[in-house]
């Protein structure tokens, strides 16, 4: 059987003020057009500086910040946190691992401080082993999701020699985290994890996103940091979207009617809106972020949350689901407040 937790408060951090597409397509030389009709994501935030490249917001900063807003929410102090879980694709540095680095941020000592290296279903992935810590006798823990492509990303290059499937990460990526107390007990926001999914399903299948790093016997490697293969994404994701709508109804012995609250994938702007269609779910009011945020990585669940918990009602349901398409898992989550 599964163990109880409960949500009890949640927190985000987007750096810098909103990039809109005007200032994005004439600093990469594209058209606003362009980003409008392909990806449909309006604005996104960056933690370093478009046109020197110097960083300004750390993945420790954006991940500090929202991991003491879900503290401070849950009218928690930091004593009372006995663990950390960090999802990221992009940690600051190998070692030590931000998780580690945001521990001592935020003060906390003597606990366990996990770092999941994942992808956009990371932040389910963290609840999901963080769900199994309470199970095991922890009282309240933090799970943070977040990322940043200062790393991975250079507008100063010529992005019209660039291949369509990396000029894509330019427009669809921001920087972000998100947070969430969990505890054992309900309070605060109380709101109970009903079910969880948290599958891989690659096997056998190639690699719909690679996100690549270097060493120092490579650093002048001209291969692409981040490559996308879009077709793929578009093709599989509505499809394993659906799967796991239904799984976890199954799972819970929920039908669609029972939903208050929808928590789609949060590709892009365009592909959202494409896979909300196919959910077809309408009488669920749909909680995104993309649009506003750009697509975040493993801080995406976790601002959903922050969006939906003020509206989500006593008794209220919601469903949220994530894909990762690096290497195709399917995750998602059933809540229900108590």
């Amino acid at each position: 059987m599964s163990a109880t937790a409960y949500l009890a408060a949640t927190g985000s951090a987007l750096p810098g003020p909103p990039v809109d597409n005007a200032t994005l397509g004439r600093v990469l030389g594209v058209s606003e057009e362009w980003v409008d009709i392909f990806v449909g994501t309006r604005t996104r935030h960056f933690g370093w500086d478009l046109h020197t490249g110097e960083v300004r917001h750390t993945l420790a900063d954006l991940c500090a910040q929202a991991g003491g807003a879900a503290i401070e929410a849950a009218g928690l102090d930091p004593v009372d946190i006995e663990f950390v879980l960090l999802a990221t694709a992009t940690p600051d540095t190998l070692l030590p691992t931000t998780a580690s680095e945001v521990a001592d941020r935020l003060g906390l000592m003597y606990l366990p401080a996990f770092q999941i290296q994942s992808g956009c279903s990371g932040a389910v992935q963290a609840l999901d082993l963080g769900r199994t810590l309470i199970g095991g006798g922890a009282r309240a823990g933090l799970v943070i999701g977040g990322d940043v492509t200062h790393r991975h990303l250079d507008a100063r290059r010529d992005v019209a020699r660039m291949p369509t499937e990396e000029l894509v990460n330019y427009v669809l990526f921001g920087d972000g985290a998100g947070a969430a107390v969990l505890t054992a007990e309900p309070v605060a926001e109380r709101v109970q994890i009903k079910g969880l999914l948290n599958r891989f399903t690659g096997l056998g299948r190639p690699a719909g996103q690679t996100v690549d790093w270097y060493g120092i016997s490579d650093r002048n490697s001209e291969r692409p940091m981040v490559v996308e293969d879009y077709k793929a994404i578009e093709e599989s994701v509505p499809t394993m979207a659906r799967e796991i709508l239904w799984e976890l109804l199954d799972q819970l012995e929920w039908t669609p009617d029972d939903l208050d609250f929808l928590l789609p994938p949060q590709l892009s702007g365009r592909m959202t809106e494409r896979i909300t269609e196919h959910l077809d779910v309408p009488g669920a009011k749909e909680v995104s972020c993309v649009a506003e945020t750009g697509n975040t990585g493993n801080a995406l669940v976790l601002q959903q949350l922050t969006r939906l918990l003020p509206d989500l009602p006593t008794g209220g349901r919601a469903l949220a689901i994530a894909v990762e398409s690096s290497k195709w898992i399917k995750s998602g989550l059933g809540l229900e407040k108590v």
